[in-house]
């Protein structure tokens, strides 16, 4: 299945508040039951078990929306008794919004407005960098200057957590967008989101030219997820 070169989900345009917030709701609830969320935050734990027990661990999460997963780190970390600081980056400012109120309740969580090509962050600034169903809204170009930004701000791993390009994940999102009731924005842009995923060769070849020579790609075709981790 070739990718939907140059296709626009609907969230990537403007929206009224209301349907971003059904749409977000969405992701969310999905990320929550097929996998999105543990997946990362497995890898996550793999990279903790190498940051002495004292130390602060800071995670930058780019394209991190309204802070659902920030959200979930810092409770596992406290859960964990890990000292942690998350950085959200996302460039839609009403959805920083939406995520300002969501973690108003952890200081851990830091919001910045900014583009996933061009990160506010100094080289090494975190011990990972986290991305999920971000990378496939992003053409080529773009989708290289991110993965070499993340990976200069990365001092111990960079994770890539987005959809697998496959027939079977196509028929996947577009059955659970609709079974489970989702927002007529959801039921566009999922399937969408999966025609714009990029396959394991082709995200290793992106990885290749952003300056990335050490890439793990593990696929989960009954999730529908494809995980590179650069370590």
């Amino acid at each position: 299945m070739d990718r939907a070169d140059g296709a626009l989900e609907i969230l990537d345009r403007p929206v009224a508040l209301a349907d971003r917030v059904a749409s977000l709701a969405d992701i969310d609830r999905l990320n929550a039951w097929f996998g999105g969320y543990a997946l990362t935050l497995r890898e996550i734990c793999r990279v903790v078990a190498a940051v002495p027990g004292g130390d602060a661990l800071v995670a930058v999460d780019v394209g991190g929306g309204h802070a659902a997963f920030g959200v979930r780190l810092v409770d596992w970390a406290r859960g964990a008794r890990r000292a942690i600081r998350v950085v959200v980056v996302d460039r839609d400012v009403e959805t920083l919004a939406l995520a300002r109120r969501a973690c108003a309740a952890y200081p851990e969580i830091s919001l910045v407005v900014a583009d996933a090509t061009a990160l506010p962050l100094r080289e090494g600034a975190a011990d990972v960098v986290t991305s999920a169903l971000t990378l496939h809204h992003l053409e080529p170009d773009a989708a290289v200057a991110s993965l070499r930004e993340m990976a200069a701000a990365a001092r111990r791993a960079v994770i890539v957590n987005d959809l697998l390009r496959t027939r079977l994940a196509l028929g996947l999102v577009w059955l659970a967008t609709r079974l489970l009731r989702c927002h007529p924005i959801s039921r566009h842009d999922g399937p969408l989101s999966v025609r714009r995923a990029y396959s394991a060769a082709e995200l290793a070849a992106l990885a290749q030219k952003a300056g990335i020579t050490t890439l793990t790609v593990r696929a989960y075709p009954l999730y529908g997820r494809l995980v590179a981790v650069a370590a």
